[in-house]
């Protein structure tokens, strides 16, 4: 059963009920079999790093993927007296060489809103007397209450890696304190290309985490800037694309990148945002010496100064998806909620991080505006803010950053400055910036003082593609070039980088009523290699305590006649 956020339940004991051997009865036999043959069989076939995803039908589907450190033999997934083969996909690091296995297992023909055991297992598996069981609960089917958690940037426990810290493992352990039905990680999974020798062992890490949580709810994800690595593919996205199965988008040569999903009366939109976005931010080699992958790879050097820039990767086929994808969910009157998910930010103010992008507002914000999107979730900043509703936009509100000269940022227009805490979503599209999982980079704080009057966001009006510095063979990218009032952020979190969002969807009781999801931010005070505020040490902790809480509302779908909106921000196509 759900664990309730006030429960009073500890997070050692909600992992311990998590753990295995749940399936020891059914999985016996088949299990000591197994490891009479695996005898004859070289490499070790024994699961590791298992997730769960959603399948394209939530209530009835999910995908169960795990790796492995040799090539496994007949892998496979067994619920109750069903045995599932699973899929293998496989990959060589461009950089290091090292070849990692995965396996992806499709479970369909599952009941909505049911608790499943499974075990997972192959002929060389080690644990063959004992493989690995978890369990996990579909997606209830029609208007239903439930809950997810949220954030993003969560890099690993082990700090020998850059951009790892041990606040990741405690951010794990809080997405099971509060026992979501699922969790959407907003990219900047693992910062494996911030390692580029040893890619395929910091994702090892990350997977390892992750485990304790996402073996037992599907953990939904978007790639971010880390996710695109030099030698992996045409996007430098084949590391994450191996790893995970998503729901299909339709797009072939685009599977994975981005995609939806359905539970209750709510869509997921989950959006690729380097796609879009003007910032530089991907895999970069500053200089002065070239990347040189390992001997054997047959890779060649990458020179200094090289990036891999993707905006405009999909020759616009992901904003044609959404605006498609957005329309059909605001005809079906059995949708209420329309949630975004993306790496990067169009609504930030964070002083030391990235900032606001122009990309999004201009090929996203207006379709988000058309089709009344309730929610957009990012990470990208390291920290929480929140914006109010907004819609449309306030033309020629910026102000370059180097000349002082007017600037257009497309600065989005709140619908109300009052913060009631309750906001009605119909009207305006709230943004929450939840770059607050784990990693040690989380010094992108907001800083002092409140959000509101008087604050500045950094925004990204052109691209940033790197330049060389006055050391010779010494490159850098430049950081935003604009700034305007952020007019439109209503609260940021000054005390820390860490915390966690808890939505609660209610779908009420009647036609035509009201429909509300209350959100909380719990953060992790004192996490903080260094404090924000005060440049005293922190040390990670598993104390999540409440931020604030805030409520959306809207009228249900299946009483309101929807109309597409004329949004100031004109869309052209």
């Amino acid at each position: 059963m759900p664990v309730d956020s006030g429960s009073g339940l500890s997070r050692r004991q909600v992992l311990a009920a998590s753990g295995s051997g749940l399936l020891a009865a059914t999985t016996a036999g088949p299990a000591r079999a197994g490891i009479a043959r695996r005898q004859s069989h070289p490499g070790d076939g024994t699961p590791e790093q298992i997730h769960l995803t959603w399948g394209d039908d939530p209530a009835r589907s999910v995908v169960v993927s795990w790796a492995s450190p040799d090539r496994a033999i007949r892998p496979r997934v067994r619920i109750g007296q069903r045995v599932i083969p699973a899929e293998e996909r496989a990959y060589t690091d461009g950089l290091s060489g090292t070849t990692t296995w995965t396996y992806h297992a499709r479970v369909p023909g599952l009941r909505p809103g049911a608790t499943y055991g499974y075990a997972v297992t192959a002929e060389n598996d080690l644990n063959a007397a004992d493989p690995f069981s978890a369990t996990f609960t579909t997606a209830p089917e029609g208007r239903a209450a439930f809950r997810f958690t949220s954030f993003g940037d969560l890099g690993t426990p082990n700090t020998k890696w850059v951009a790892s810290y041990g606040q990741a493992a405690y951010a794990v352990g809080a997405v099971e304190l509060f026992q979501p039905l699922f969790h959407l990680l907003n990219g900047d999974l693992c910062y494996a290309s911030l390692n580029p020798a040893a890619q395929p062992e910091v994702w090892r890490d990350f997977g390892s985490n992750n485990q304790a949580s996402a073996a037992n709810r599907p953990w939904m994800p978007v790639p971010g800037d880390q996710e695109i690595e030099f030698g992996n593919g045409p996007q430098g996205f084949t590391s994450y694309l191996t790893r995970y199965t998503l729901p299909a988008n339709g797009l072939g040569q685009f599977e994975g990148r981005w995609y939806s999903f359905r539970v209750g009366s709510a869509l997921f939109v989950s959006l690729s945002a380097g796609d879009v976005v003007y910032q530089d931010a991907g895999a970069f080699v500053p200089g002065p010496a070239a990347l040189t992958p390992a001997a054997g790879t047959g890779s060649p050097p990458v020179p200094a100064g090289t990036s891999l820039y993707l905006r405009g990767y999909s020759g616009g086929a992901q904003t044609r998806w959404l605006e498609t994808t957005l329309a059909a969910a605001r005809q079906d009157t059995s949708i209420d909620w329309i949630i975004a998910q993306m790496h990067h930010c169009a609504c930030s103010s964070s002083r030391q991080g990235n900032g606001s992008d122009l990309g999004i507002r201009e090929e996203w914000l207006p379709l988000f505006d058309r089709y009344e999107v309730d929610l957009v979730l990012s990470g990208h900043d390291h920290g929480y803010e929140r914006s109010f509703p907004v819609r449309g936009f306030d033309a020629g509100a910026g102000t370059d950053s180097a000349t002082g000269a007017p600037a257009d940022t497309w600065r989005p227009r709140p619908v109300t400055t009052v913060d009631s805490g309750v906001f009605d979503t119909s009207q305006g599209t709230v943004h929450l910036i939840l770059g607050c999982g784990g990693t040690d980079a989380n010094l992108d704080a907001y800083g002092a003082g409140s959000a509101g009057p008087g604050a500045l966001a950094k925004v990204f009006t052109r691209a940033n593609r790197p330049a060389a510095t006055a050391a010779s063979g010494v490159y850098a990218r430049a950081a935003a070039d604009a700034v305007e009032d952020a007019t439109w952020s209503a609260r940021r979190d000054t005390a820390t980088g860490y915390g966690i969002a808890v939505f609660d969807v209610n779908p009420g009781t009647e036609a035509g009523g009201q429909t509300s999801v209350t959100v909380g931010h719990y953060h992790a005070v004192g996490a903080d290699p260094v404090h924000p505020a005060t440049g005293e040490p922190g040390a990670p902790t598993d104390d999540y305590t409440l931020f604030e809480t805030f409520t959306l509302v809207r009228p249900r779908s299946d009483g309101r006649r929807w109309y597409a909106k004329q949004s100031s921000s004109a869309i052209s196509r």
